[in-house]
């Protein structure tokens, strides 16, 4: 019995050594952890428990019988975080690059269909070359099965992939369906075809960063939803961003007792907004003096930086916060920002995660380059989320809330539940100068002076909304945190059910 157990722990450790001992020296001269390490830091101490570590390949052709490593480059299994169940898979670049193999999907499917049964997060920790080609269609099909996993699991759990070395080909898609893609600055990216392939198609030379690294996908494009500067600090953030949500579409988001006061006021905000209304000021400053103990975890920061999304608790309870930024570009609602917003909306609706809209908005971005793009049907994503959503929805209208965009940003007209104003609130077709110009049109300059201030009396202020009821109060600034935790508080019981379908279609 000793003499067997002495073997299986020399085949534990074989198999924990992956690809061998120059390759992860190989692995860390990158900047980059290995696979193992990367899920230690991410999971609670000891709570590991592997699935599969002694799987081999089953190939045969092009000398591959003679190249076999146990657990074929994807370590896979479950642990906790903070205590909470999560299943994960690593892949592993020491061994055939981390490639995927029809037993390497086999092991990323057991976990995958482990963590919807259970009723659990799954994360996974991508550095991989893409398809093992020494398998032909066989890797193809491992990669549909999972991409068909990931799509039934997408409102049933959390979903998160960390992107930590090379992801390409059909290795991409499996993130894009997942809920939240991160990545590693400088070490990692994610592209379709690598470079390669696009000088041989287009006769572009391009390099790895410049075609699918972290400033292309976490400022641009959108694909990501933040990067990291090391594995280090993306393991720490993503335990930090699984604390907010729930394990699944079972159970509520994790309330956690909170020392910050729920009746604290915060006499600063009087002052935030300022007396010229074409002033910026800090959206995030605001979020921060509200939320619990200036705790927000903002997704895309770097994308869209005209509204704000991410997650923050009130009174200890999680809160999906969404705000226009008036720093970048007057906080006007384009393409990308709708896009942005719309998917996060989305997704706290998905786990139950309450809404909080902070609002100052000119309206829709103008333009052809706007138009072209289809800011239409991107307008109404955003649009569509927040109608659907039967989430708790509070929203705060802080400055300008303009037009159509005024409509949009979870108004009481499409299901918002409580809605409040600041007295410097403006709700209005649009700004006072814009509206003076088209009514009195053939009027002097003298006379739409005298019309613009009579608007100005008139619109901009949040009293016509509230005289209607579109506006549940008008609110004193200092005590908005009491407000909508009080609000919260209130609408805990909250029952909400849409018409029976068998999916929607909203405007992709």
């Amino acid at each position: 019995m000793k003499q067997v157990l002495i073997e299986l722990e020399a085949k534990r450790e074989t198999a924990r050594q992956g690809g061998g001992t120059r390759r992860i020296e190989a692995q860390h001269a990158k900047g980059k952890l290995t696979a193992r390490e990367r899920v230690d830091l991410l999971l609670d101490e000891g709570s590991f428990e592997e699935f599969d570590m002694f799987v081999e390949h089953r190939a045969t052709d092009f000398g591959m019988a003679e190249q076999k490593v146990p657990g074929d480059g994807v370590v896979t299994g479950w642990g906790t975080i903070n205590g909470r169940t999560v299943f994960v898979f690593s892949k592993d670049f020491t061994v055939f690059g981390g490639s995927l193999s029809s037993a390497h999907a086999q092991k990323i499917l057991k976990v995958q269909r482990q963590a919807i049964k259970m009723g659990a997060p799954i994360i996974g920790l991508f550095d991989a070359g893409g398809a093992r080609i020494q398998e032909g269609v066989d890797s193809l099909a491992g990669y549909a099965d999972i991409f068909l996993e990931n799509t039934l699991a997408s409102g049933v759990i959390p979903q998160i992939a960390v992107i930590m070395g090379p992801c390409a080909g059909g290795d991409v898609y499996s993130p894009a369906i997942m809920d939240f893609i991160f990545m590693v600055k400088d070490t990692s990216y994610m592209y379709v075809t690598g470079p390669d392939v696009v000088k041989t198609v287009t006769h572009e030379d391009v390099s790895h960063e410049d075609l699918g690294g972290y400033r292309v996908h976490a400022m641009k494009s959108g694909v990501a939803d933040g990067a990291f500067e090391n594995d280090l600090e993306a393991m720490t953030q993503v335990r930090r961003l699984v604390d907010f949500l729930p394990t699944s579409n079972r159970e509520r988001p994790p309330v956690r007792v909170s020392f910050d006061d729920a009746e604290r006021e915060e006499a600063s905000l009087d002052t935030l907004v300022p007396a010229n209304p074409n002033k910026p000021y800090d959206m995030k400053e605001l979020i921060s003096k509200v939320v619990d103990e200036a705790d927000f975890f903002e997704i895309s920061p770097d994308f869209a930086k005209n509204i704000i999304c991410g997650f923050a608790r009130m009174d200890g309870q999680p809160v999906g916060v969404v705000a226009n930024q008036p720093q970048v570009l007057a906080g006007v609602l384009d393409i990308d920002a709708s896009r942005k917003a719309a998917r996060f909306v989305r997704f706290c609706d998905a786990f139950e995660i309450p809404l909080v809209t902070f609002v100052d908005v000119p309206g829709f971005m103008p333009g052809t380059r706007q138009e072209q793009g289809g800011l239409i049907r991107h307008g109404a994503k955003l649009l569509f989320a927040y109608a659907e959503a039967t989430v708790p929805k509070i929203t705060i209208i802080t400055r300008k809330a303009y037009g159509g965009a005024y409509d949009v940003m979870s108004s009481k007209h499409i299901r918002g539940d409580l809605n409040y104003a600041w007295p410097t609130a403006e709700i209005a077709v649009m700004g006072s100068k814009g509206a003076v110009e088209i009514i009195f049109r053939n009027q002097t300059e003298e006379e739409l002076a005298a019309r613009e201030a009579e608007y100005k009396d008139r619109f901009a202020n949040p009293f016509v909304a509230a005289s209607r009821g579109y506006i549940d109060d008008v609110i004193m600034p200092h005590g908005t945190r009491r407000r909508i935790v009080r609000g919260l508080r209130s609408l805990k019981g909250k029952v909400l059910q849409n018409p029976w379908k068998k999916h929607d279609n909203i405007p992709l």
